[in-house]
């Protein structure tokens, strides 16, 4: 495939600090890009594929961000694709190969089966750029890599729960989607806890992200009597369906109460319900990655190679005994 240049080079506001999830500069509304046309007016064609949109309030947000950025305006021409399932995702990404894309943008919905499709869409020339989840494939298959540390972002929230000095760690483990890069990092850290510290894991369950399931797997506990102290659910979601059950059973939580509850992704309700002390803590993942995929692209239609092939956003973990409102306004997605 014959490379496109870009006519008019994406603006200095291109440039990009690893801003928090949230933030006011972290976010894209398509603005900060000059357009990407190639000199013979055409399109940068591009196809996206990502995890369904209303998988997660997470997911929301990174899918509005990708729109918001990659329009006509900004000199794209844009095709998105969505599953849960990555049997589905791969058969999109082979019709965007065939259809001739320049750019393959891929959230994986699992990290294995992929190199197959890496393989092909390189022998067509296609630039294969990862954003929020990682891959099991040889990094020379794909151009640049724009992620969350999931197994940092377990790591911090289970260093956060041992902190907590309980007398004794009765656990509800709930789980998103199996394989994804997510639950893998958020699980295994507390698999590894489990195992050296002795935690015992009431039960180990995936909701796929989805607040209802969560809330059939902590009142399945609740109605079988088992005792438990800690709620560790791997998204916002799934942790206010897992309340949900709780408040149905009268069964206190928060700051001082009966349960810890935990979750990730920092939705700006889920900070709320930190600032209210209803919840514990909650994990940073950062969905607005548009802006960290512009700059690639714009060093690769400049000849040039990314000078990291994993880009990593920085983020935290918030505690609700010291969280502010100017957290919640400023990280809150």
């Amino acid at each position: 495939m014959k490379k496109k240049i870009l006519a008019v080079l994406l603006a200095a506001t291109m440039v990009l600090g690893l801003t928090a999830c949230g933030g006011a500069a972290a976010s894209s509304d398509g603005g900060d890009a000059a357009p990407a046309a190639d000199a013979g007016g055409k399109l940068i064609k591009v196809g996206i594929i990502n995890n369904d949109p209303n998988e997660s309030g997470y997911r929301t947000a990174n899918d509005k961000d990708l729109k918001a950025t990659f329009t006509e305006a900004n000199g794209f021409q844009a095709s998105f694709a969505y599953s849960l399932k990555n049997d589905e995702q791969i058969t999109a990404a082979q019709k965007f190969i065939q259809d001739g894309v320049d750019y393959l943008l891929l959230s994986a919905a699992d990290t294995a089966g992929w190199d197959s499709v890496l393989k092909d869409a390189q022998a067509a020339g296609i630039h294969v750029i990862l954003f929020d989840r990682t891959i099991d494939a040889d990094p020379s298959l794909y151009s640049a890599s724009i992620v969350s540390d999931m197994d940092k972002e377990g790591e911090t929230a289970v260093n956060w729960l041992k902190s907590q000095n309980l007398s004794e760690y009765n656990i509800i483990h709930i789980q998103g989607v199996m394989g994804s890069a997510a639950q893998k990092g958020r699980s295994g850290a507390v698999d590894a806890a489990a195992a050296s510290d002795g935690w015992n894991i009431v039960t180990q369950q995936t909701a796929e992200w989805n607040a209802e399931k969560a809330q059939q797997i902590v009142q399945s506990v609740i109605d079988a009597g088992t005792p438990f102290n800690v709620i560790y659910a791997e998204n916002d979601d799934m942790a206010k369906g897992a309340v949900a059950a709780l408040d149905k059973a009268n069964i206190s939580h928060g700051v001082g109460k009966d349960v810890i509850v935990m979750g990730f992704d920092c939705n700006k309700w889920a900070l709320q319900e930190l600032l209210d002390q209803n919840w514990n803590y909650d994990g940073q993942c950062n969905p607005f990655q548009s802006q960290y995929i512009l700059d690639v692209i714009k060093t690769l239609e400049s000849g040039q190679e990314p000078a990291q092939k994993t880009i990593i956003m920085d983020e935290k973990g918030f505690d609700a005994t010291t969280i502010t409102a100017d957290d919640v306004n400023n990280y809150g997605i």
